[in-house]
């Protein structure tokens, strides 16, 4: 692991971005992968993967984002966390908005609950949409973090955008899964399902780029950037995640995926940052 970090603190940033969201995108079309091997998606286990997506993205929002953004803010009290007051609730808007605009449909609702403006696109489009749409801050986010460590900001480090990487990686594993095997099960062949499973993540790098980009050239927006990806991250999973794994009798089991991966993204964070 230490090797995997000096690797990053070697390469230009908003390249070791681009890097670090290949991983996550490589591993949501890993999970993808399981269409080839599976017939049917076993719902327990389903649920349980996404709670533990769910906890990964809550740790992540803390450990990686919110607490380096008030951390690195100026000012004392009440002031410091300003940064962190407007950066979080900006993203939770702009997640809001996208959310009205969007035409997309969350996995286990049924196409009368679809969401956005009106379209006659097909539910396996909607259901990669959704996906998509919380891939962008985990992108963002990513590519914020690189960007902060280019900028010298004290609290930012390889570490933990390498731990953030691998935290939102492991989570996009199941996100993979919950996309191509519901379109399998529509009839789609498995080749489509993998497709527009792997196709949701593409999102990530551009959005990493686009953040790492950002915090290089406006150096001040780093608490501001940090803490809207953290936002962004929890409207998703209080409007998407846990609804969704709520949905079946397989509540605790949810709950229980939950926690663990609150638990694994904490230990690489604190681990590695």
């Amino acid at each position: 692991m230490e090797s995997i970090v000096n690797y990053f603190e070697s390469i230009d940033p908003v390249l070791a971005a681009l890097y670090a969201t290949l991983f996550t995108w490589g591993l949501t079309a890993l999970g993808a992968s399981l269409v080839f091997f599976f017939k049917k998606m076993n719902r327990k286990l389903f649920d349980g993967m996404l709670g533990f997506t769910g906890g990964v993205m809550v740790a992540a929002s803390f450990w990686s984002l919110l607490a380096p953004g008030i951390e690195m803010s100026p000012g004392e009290g009440f002031e410091k966390t300003i940064p962190a007051v407007v950066g979080f609730g900006l993203g939770a808007l702009f997640i809001f908005s996208l959310d009205k605009i969007l035409p997309h449909l969350h996995v286990n609702f049924k196409m009368s609950e679809k969401e956005g403006v009106k379209t006659p696109w097909h539910k396996s489009v909607l259901l990669t949409l959704a996906i998509t749409l919380h891939n962008i801050p985990e992108g963002l986010a990513i590519g914020v973090l690189f960007g902060g460590v280019a900028a010298g900001f004290e609290g930012a480090s390889i570490g933990g955008a390498v731990a953030l990487a691998i935290g939102i990686g492991i989570q996009n594993f199941p996100e993979g899964f919950a996309v191509a095997m519901p379109l399998r099960g529509q009839g789609l062949s498995r080749w489509k399902s993998f497709n527009f499973g792997q196709l949701s993540a593409i999102v990530e790098p551009v959005a990493a780029v686009i953040g790492a980009y950002a915090v290089m050239t406006f150096e001040p927006i780093l608490p501001y950037a940090l803490c809207f990806a953290a936002g962004a991250m929890i409207f998703v999973v209080v409007e998407e995640v846990v609804p969704e794994s709520q949905q079946d009798k397989y509540t605790d089991i949810s709950t229980l995926g939950f926690i663990g991966g609150f638990m694994v993204m904490m230990i690489l964070d604190v681990g590695l940052g």
